[in-house]
């Protein structure tokens, strides 16, 4: 008995001893835990952060381009701009009337929906607030990663498009936000190459419901409008000297920047606003300042000298947009660029 009372005093001691080290222990960690500076959690009040800010920013560019579109349009008397069409387009369908009464009126029947809110505004006003929503969604997307690509709007397509109000800017935009693909289809000459090369499942579902709607309320606008589109005097970069040029551009056929490049070269374009959507192509501030800068030659020329035909306007628009597009492209590192097919 003696022997066993032995053994268990034996043991409680070891016990005790087990249990002061690692009291110690966890004393010790808790001390020196407490002495070392720990990083405050920021990492979701920071994303929140940035996306007040990113949108801060766009809401200003949006606001500053919109007052000004609209100062322009009153001041030289141009109604809504390029917008008056789509405003038509509105007007007639709510009328229940032709839309297509005029060989003028060249734009498919969905940029009708776009107008649709804009309708009791006074013309200059619609076309103001079309147009700097449209630099709102173009700043917004721009900013996803960072705010240099902000420098896009130094370009002189995204001015010229500004002084009519074009649809150049919200086609761009489409390009960060997949349900605003349908806007591609309201001017699907300049939309195509974005469809094309930033097609993604949501965007594609987008396009089809805009599609379907627009046929539910006038099923045979696709005839009436392509009945109209003879009227539409146009260029084709890539046949207007030196535009065969950008064919080099198939030298980076793997990357999806190069097919923007060439699907763009082979639509009809009319004016320098067209070329907005190649401003996609550049990533970094060196790719977006050299071809913004060069850009503004096309409004150098156009000011001092009238574009006599279209043909005209081609040639300056690939001199000065498409070429400088070719040498960022050319001049990329490989492991930079955006593959064809892009995870979405």
């Amino acid at each position: 008995m003696l022997a066993a009372a032995i053994t268990a005093s034996t043991r409680n001691t070891v016990d005790c001893t087990d249990f002061l080290k690692v009291f110690e222990a966890q004393s010790f960690l808790i001390l020196f835990e407490s002495r070392i500076p720990t990083a405050p959690c920021y990492n979701w009040g920071g994303k929140n952060g940035f996306m007040r800010k990113r949108i801060s920013v766009a809401a200003a560019i949006g606001l500053v381009t919109g007052v000004f579109c609209w100062f322009l349009l009153k001041h030289l008397h141009q109604n809504a701009g390029d917008f008056r069409w789509a405003i038509h387009l509105a007007q007639r369908l709510v009328a229940h009337q032709n839309p297509y009464d005029t060989p003028l009126e060249q734009y498919p029947l969905p940029a009708a929906f776009v107008a649709l809110p804009f309708l009791r505004m006074p013309p200059e006003i619609a076309a103001g607030w079309f147009y700097g929503i449209s630099s709102f969604f173009l700043a917004l997307g721009l900013t996803r990663d960072h705010y240099r690509r902000l420098l896009v709007f130094f370009a002189y397509p995204y001015w010229a498009g500004l002084l009519v109000a074009q649809w150049s800017a919200i086609i761009t935009a489409s390009a960060f936000f997949p349900l605003f693909l349908p806007t591609t289809m309201m001017k699907p000459q300049v939309g195509l190459p974005v469809f094309l090369t930033r097609l993604s499942r949501r965007g594609l579902l987008a396009c089809v419901f805009v599609a379907g709607l627009s046929l539910a309320v006038l099923p045979q606008w696709p005839w009436l409008w392509l009945g109209q589109t003879h009227y539409y005097e146009h260029f084709i970069p890539l046949l207007v000297f030196p535009g065969p040029l950008l064919l080099l551009a198939l030298l980076r056929y793997r990357e999806r920047d190069a097919w923007l490049l060439l699907l763009s070269a082979i639509m009809p374009q009319r004016w320098f606003f067209d070329s907005l959507t190649l401003w996609l192509i550049p990533k970094s501030r060196r790719e977006i300042v050299f071809p913004a800068c060069f850009s503004w030659g096309a409004g150098i020329l156009r000011w001092f000298h009238q574009p006599a035909n279209f043909t005209e306007v081609g040639r300056a628009s690939v001199i000065f947009f498409y070429l400088p597009m070719l040498i960022v492209l050319l001049l990329r590192n490989r492991s930079t660029s955006e593959p064809v097919a892009e995870p979405q």
